[in-house]
């Protein structure tokens, strides 16, 4: 393999085209593909010191793989990470970073405004393992410090949240978190590692869904945990190797290509949300809407501290409850009904019946999801035809 090129003294748009780079012998310009569960040894001195940890070399797909680990690599690259590890999905990132941090007896302090599998991973699985969850309000701090018990030892958040796109505090909700001695895991998905980067900010762990906009085209699932070389081999790096969340080779290298494009599909993606976020407040039809590049953001200074732009996504509702939601979606015809987001094409969400349809109506009124809330992801077209399609479908509402 050739040397590694340094990433530190690049840019994160090169970064993103040459971290992390390993070359075979062929000297192949595209990131080799090694579809390889296993790696044959010379003799078994070899096999032995490799499993002892005196020769870093590559064991077994599910510890690691080259296709893998140039992902890693070049993630740890645009976050300014010690260590990572690439997981299935993005849930596979996250029920790992969770996991592996906490134990029987321990407890987690958690942000109210979760996505619903994150909420069920925090109440349900870890709840069965003897793991108690307190939910606070993500904006308040005196809310988190109020939480901390003896036994906290960890903090958990999305930023900006999902659907509703609140931002929280990650350096103030850090600082709460070192002095209670707990840790504290960010889910980043909705900023993307261009937009913020909450190790900078003080958080210890951070997690994507590479499934998002790193891989951006709708192609392949796939996940990843960042933090320090210390937390990756004190608390994951056995539960990673015996337990399994391992990406895939093929899907390693799929969300490697996408990484060389991230730039320029998230730049357009966040220019296309701004332009829909300042058209859509002008409609009568719309009710609220909520972008994190407008000033009338609740959370805007935030925003204005700890973010570089404003994300690809904004959450709008329209007049006359789910009826008309559905209308309107029914009526898109470039923008596409799914729950995915970050891709290429935008696409619309109605998370009441969707991704948060298991939250009682109580506890989705909590979080300000109401039957008249759509969640937009913004894709790369044309943002005339966007602006077009979305009156069409008011019009329809």
């Amino acid at each position: 393999m050739s040397k590694t090129q340094e990433p530190r003294r690049l840019r994160p748009a090169t970064q993103l085209v040459h971290a992390g780079t390993m070359r075979s012998g062929f000297g192949e310009m595209s990131e080799a593909l090694f579809l390889t569960q296993g790696f044959a040894y010379d003799t078994a001195a070899a096999a032995e010191a490799r499993f002892k940890g005196e020769d870093d070399g590559f064991i077994y797909s599910r510890y690691s793989n080259p296709t893998t680990r140039m992902f890693e690599e070049r993630m740890m690259a645009l976050e300014g990470a010690g260590d990572a590890r690439a997981t299935a999905s993005g849930m596979a990132a996250v029920w790992a970073a969770l996991q592996c941090s906490v134990k029987a007896g321990d407890h987690v302090v958690a942000a109210l405004a979760l996505f619903g599998s994150c909420r069920y991973i925090l109440e349900t699985v870890l709840g069965r393992a003897g793991v108690a969850c307190t939910l606070v309000n993500g904006r308040d701090l005196e809310a988190w410090r109020a939480a901390v018990r003896p036994e906290t030892k960890l903090f958990f958040m999305e930023s900006p949240t999902n659907p509703t796109l609140e931002v929280i505090d990650i350096a103030a909700v850090a600082e709460i978190a070192h002095a209670a001695g707990a840790k504290l895991v960010v889910d980043n998905v909705f900023a993307t590692p261009l937009q913020q980067k909450p190790l900078q900010l003080g958080a210890d762990v951070v997690v994507y869904s590479a499934t998002k906009h790193i891989d951006g085209q709708g192609r392949c699932l796939g996940g990843v945990i960042l933090s320090s070389k210390e937390w990756i081999d004190e608390n994951l790096h056995d539960f990673f190797r015996h337990t399994g969340p391992s990406l895939s080779p093929f899907n390693a290298w799929v969300l490697l290509k996408g990484l060389e494009t991230l730039p320029l599909r998230v730049a357009c993606q966040t220019a296309n949300a701004a332009r829909l976020a300042d058209h859509l407040a002008q409609s009568p039809k719309v009710s609220r809407i909520l972008y994190p590049g407008r000033a009338d953001h609740p959370d805007a200074a935030v925003i204005a501290r700890q973010m570089t732009g404003g994300s690809t996504l904004l959450a709008f509702e329209v007049k006359g409850g789910k009826a008309a939601a559905f209308r309107f979606c029914d009526a898109l015809q470039v923008v596409k009904i799914t729950n995915n987001l970050g891709d290429a094409k935008s696409l619309i969400t109605h998370p009441a019946t969707t991704t948060h349809k298991n939250l009682a109506p109580e506890a989705r009124a909590e979080l300000g999801i109401s039957d008249g809330l759509l969640r937009f992801s913004a894709g790369i077209e044309d943002i005339e035809d966007l602006m077009e399609d979305v009156d069409a479908a008011l019009a329809a509402a």
